[in-house]
């Protein structure tokens, strides 16, 4: 069991949860995620705790590989009144904030989230270890070699989940000397991986336990999963729960999703098998 301070409120993992995506972008790699307009972000908002949801993560650019950045104040417009508005009409949700630069975290986190899910782990912006640290709240840190843009040009690696765990070993010792108490894993599948390396992870997640966090499986309708079946990302939730089946067989405690309902009875189907 794991547990989490979201600003005061006690967020307990005693069994795996499910993280819901709303990308308040254009230009999200899966169109069926893309939400303009806080009105139809609401909507989904609504749908999402509706189907089970435990947590909603909004983010305001794509990270897609390739996908062009976002400089910061064009984000912050996009996520802020999102934010702002699910905080007012859901005051229960746990809201997570999906950016690596630290002005949005902090605005973010004024607006009403809670948690802050950085796909840079503090390395590109040189101010958000330090922002998560004085805002107390937990964070999500993810593997990832270079940018967005290059990453793919990265997926070089001896061995994948050696780099991978002594990466986390020496980012969970930096986070634990700024003052980051609560801490969630995310090995980054599909920034800077290949397919067969993002086989490899999910087969080696077991390894990640030793860091006795909370393990984040984002593998939503990513192209390991459509690539690998011949289809396409609109064709991929079956895929998708086929993996996220396993990642929770093999210790994920958080899977971060398009699609709640059906995450939702994977989870319920895996902790009724595991009683």
């Amino acid at each position: 069991m794991f547990t989490l301070n979201c600003k005061g409120r006690l967020l307990i993992i005693d069994k795996p949860l499910v993280m819901g995506i709303i990308n308040a972008t254009p230009d999200s790699f899966y169109s069926g995620s893309r939400f303009e307009g806080v009105d139809e972000i609401i909507r989904i908002a609504e749908k999402m705790l509706n189907d089970g949801a435990d947590m909603l993560d909004i983010g305001g650019q794509s990270t897609r590989p390739g996908s062009e950045a976002v400089p910061a104040d064009e984000e912050t417009e996009r996520v802020i009144p999102a934010t702002e508005a699910i905080a007012r009409k859901f005051p229960a949700a746990i809201i997570s904030i999906d950016t690596y630069y630290s002005a949005v975290a902090r605005a973010a986190i004024d607006a009403g989230a809670s948690i802050v899910n950085d796909i840079s782990a503090g390395c590109l912006d040189n101010k958000m270890i330090r922002t998560v640290a004085d805002l107390k709240v937990p964070y999500v840190v993810m593997h990832m070699k270079g940018t967005p843009q290059i990453m793919q040009q990265n997926a070089v690696y001896e061995n994948v989940t050696r780099e991978v765990l002594d990466f986390f070993i020496a980012k969970t010792n930096e986070l634990k000397q700024a003052g980051i108490v609560d801490m969630i894993i995310d090995p980054g599948f599909g920034f800077a991986k290949t397919t067969e390396q993002n086989f490899e992870l999910l087969k080696n997640l077991p390894v990640f336990k030793m860091f006795d966090k909370p393990i984040l499986l984002g593998l939503s309708r990513k192209s390991t999963i459509y690539k690998t079946l011949g289809n396409t990302a609109a064709e991929a939730l079956n895929g998708t729960t086929v993996l996220n089946t396993i990642g929770l067989m093999n210790g994920a405690s958080i899977l971060r999703v398009h699609d709640v309902k059906e995450a939702k009875e994977a989870v319920t189907l895996f902790s009724a098998m595991n009683k």
